[in-house]
């Protein structure tokens, strides 16, 4: 029999999802196709509507070698694991002779421990472990979350708390799950022959292709301890955000709390020595903290040094003595001992990495304010370090031994690939050289035609926006554009701040529904932005990237301010001082590229369908009349571009009368 072509397997593939074949996708497939077979890597910008999953998931499919595929988002990984994989492996099954096999694999703390749910939360102020669900009180939300999982567990088959419907906060996940420096080890708990997370790797591991997330795929490049099994063949999708996430996971925290709970935990199950000088430690570290300015540290300062050195050596001394001694009194003493040792490990890597000072590191100080919910935290200081680029680990951790597809929405930024290929580590595209990756980038365009579907008009009149203080002017505009839309407008602010403030004033002036990220779920106020065409949604940065809204009840995407990283954001103005100090342009490789990053996502809420019409508006002047702005347009889909004010309220006003004809 001979070989079945790619295109007979794309138009297979695409047939069973009920989609339609696109020439963007044909393209696509055939790029990661020869990627895949030569060995070389490959960044993609696919639009909107191109079907991008089935244009790398058909020819990783049929190469044969397996493949882990890495999201951002969890909506893109059900997607792929409960829509395009089923139907595109049933769909080639007959053409390729074989079945292809896929699972999804997550971190360890994703899934729930069957130890923790039977054994009980170490819990630090007492000996050995407590049931937490006697502790919760059955009619608080806690205890009613808890019992619920206790139910949960005796039925799921992952374990995945992404599986349990509705979700719980993490307070009450937490008392159910540990990470995996928590965890016992299979062979060391009662539960290891059960126990979820290890049945996932399992079925990882025997899988051709395993979705994955890309903290997970940020783990297995920085830990060294391989997480992820052995694959010839990795696809990066939503790979805008591959590098914020790497960053996150290679970021470390010390907070008073989280050091006092690390010494609760030892207490018991070390000397008294050993307990004491971890004490003290701690003490000395909570009296700095107390005190701590925000904003970045170029140098220790002289107290901070000692201080973090004191908790490095005392937490030491705690990890050695944690090994020898025995506490007759505590319950289930290997659950305990893990869960010291593992909060004790993590201040000592972190007061460590910061005590040593690597040029490669950027350390700062951040004030919390006290929040609630899903995400609680308690106010005070923490410090953190971050690395000041992640563009040397990506390289070599992940572009050295497998072929690697990179994709996305937003990736050519100021009209090439460059700018996005320099974040991941990538020499200029061409560059020849030994230990050089070989990449290409190709943006096989948009199923959309952008010039009739949208308007991107700059609100050039406007005063150029100052760091604070109210926008009166913007304020006018943006109340004006709302009204010749007849609502149907989502908001994206730079701030939260300026979110609330647009939020306070239209409701004010307006006759119509504005609703307001925070004041309740993103989904339902997704939901009923969605079902209501008078309803505005005014958010910041989950709404620029998080939206998927087709239809006439998103005609006007505004945004208030081209979004550059805050002056005093430590970490993005330190990369930008050090580009400055190599040679470049700090602002346009940092600044910019952010901003324009952002403003592509948040332009691409607009046209989501072949029929969806509209305008961005961007109230903020520097658009049109900066040096910068030619770039930051360019970046963007190529809507028909105006800043002819009466020219859009026009335009608004009849795009509003057509839905309201057709009764959308």
């Amino acid at each position: 029999m001979t070989k079945p072509s790619l295109p007979e397997l794309l138009h297979a593939a695409v047939a069973a999802v009920g989609g339609l074949e696109r020439p963007g996708q044909v393209t696509m497939a055939t790029a990661v196709a020869d990627a895949i077979d030569s060995g070389s890597h490959l960044l993609v910008q696919a639009g909107t509507g191109t079907g991008k999953s089935l244009g790398y998931l058909v020819p990783a499919l049929a190469h044969g070698e397996r493949v882990v595929v890495a999201t951002a988002t969890l909506a893109l990984q059900r997607q792929l694991v409960e829509r395009d994989l089923p139907r595109t492996v049933d769909a080639l099954h007959p053409q390729l002779r074989r079945r292809p096999e896929f699972a999804m694999l997550k971190g360890r703390s994703n899934y729930l421990c069957l130890h923790r749910l039977h054994e009980g939360v170490p819990q630090e102020e007492e000996e050995g472990l407590f049931n937490q669900f006697e502790a919760a009180a059955p009619t608080s939300k806690l205890g009613q979350d808890l019992l619920r999982m206790r139910d949960w567990a005796d039925e799921t088959e992952t374990g995945d708390r992404d599986d349990l419907t509705p979700g719980v906060s993490d307070r009450a996940w937490g008392q159910v799950s540990v990470s995996s420096r928590e965890c016992l080890g299979a062979s060391k708990c009662a539960y290891g022959a059960e126990c979820f997370a290890e049945l996932a790797r399992e079925r990882a591991k025997l899988s051709d292709v395993v979705v994955t997330n890309h903290a997970l795929l940020a783990i297995d490049a920085i830990e060294g301890a391989p997480v992820l099994p052995q694959h010839e063949v990795l696809i990066v999708d939503e790979a805008h955000e591959l590098v914020s996430r790497v960053t996150g996971v290679a970021t470390g925290e010390l907070t008073p709390g989280q050091v006092n709970r690390a010494v609760r935990r030892a207490a018991k199950l070390v000397n008294e020595k050993a307990a004491d000088q971890l004490q003290t430690a701690a003490e000395g570290f909570e009296r700095l903290m107390e005190l701590a300015l925000p904003g970045r540290l170029e140098e220790i300062p002289e107290d901070l040094g000692y201080a973090l050195m004191a908790l490095r050596d005392a937490a030491r001394t705690v990890i050695s003595a944690l090994g020898s001694t025995r506490d007759k009194s505590v319950q289930d003493e290997d659950a305990v001992r893990k869960q010291a040792l593992a909060a004790v490990e993590n201040v000592h890597s972190v007061a460590e990495r910061i005590s040593n000072g690597s040029e490669y590191d950027v350390v700062w100080y951040e004030r919390h304010e006290p929040r609630g919910g899903a995400g609680y935290r308690p106010s005070g200081a923490s410090l953190r370090v971050a690395p000041l680029s992640v563009s040397g680990l990506l390289r070599e951790k992940l572009f050295a031994e497998r072929s690697v597809v990179l994709t996305s929405a937003t990736l050519k930024l100021g009209g090439d690939f460059n700018g996005v290929g320099a974040s991941l580590g990538l020499a200029p595209e061409g560059t020849e050289g030994e230990d050089v990756p070989q990449w290409k980038g190709i943006d096989v365009g948009s199923p959309f035609d952008y010039p009739k579907q949208g308007i991107l008009y700059v609100a050039r009149h406007l005063a150029t926006p100052g760091r604070e203080g109210s926008r009166g002017d913007m304020m006018d505009e943006l109340a004006e554009l709302v009204e010749a839309a007849g609502g149907r407008t989502l908001g994206l602010f730079s701030s939260m701040r300026a979110a609330q403030a647009a939020a306070e004033e239209l409701r004010g002036r307006l006759d119509k529904p504005i609703l307001l990220q925070g004041e309740d779920t993103l989904g339902e106020l997704i939901k009923t932005f969605a079902g209501d065409p008078e309803t505005c949604l005014f958010g910041t940065l989950s709404l620029w990237q998080g939206v998927d809204v087709p239809g006439a009840s998103c005609q006007l995407v505004v945004m208030d301010r081209i979004p550059f990283p805050r002056p005093d954001d430590p970490l993005m103005s330190a990369r930008q001082k050090a580009v400055e100090e190599g040679g470049g342009n700090g602002f346009m490789a940092v600044a910019a590229t952010h901003a324009a990053l952002l403003m592509a996502q948040g332009a691409g809420r607009l046209v989501r369908a072949t029929g969806d019409r509209g305008v961005v508006a961007v109230l903020d002047p520097r658009l049109a009349n900066a040096r910068y702005g030619s770039y930051l347009r360019a970046s963007l889909p190529d809507f028909w571009y105006t800043t002819d004010r009466n020219q859009v309220r026009r335009s608004l006003a009849a795009i509003d009368a057509v839905a309201k004809a057709e009764g959308r």
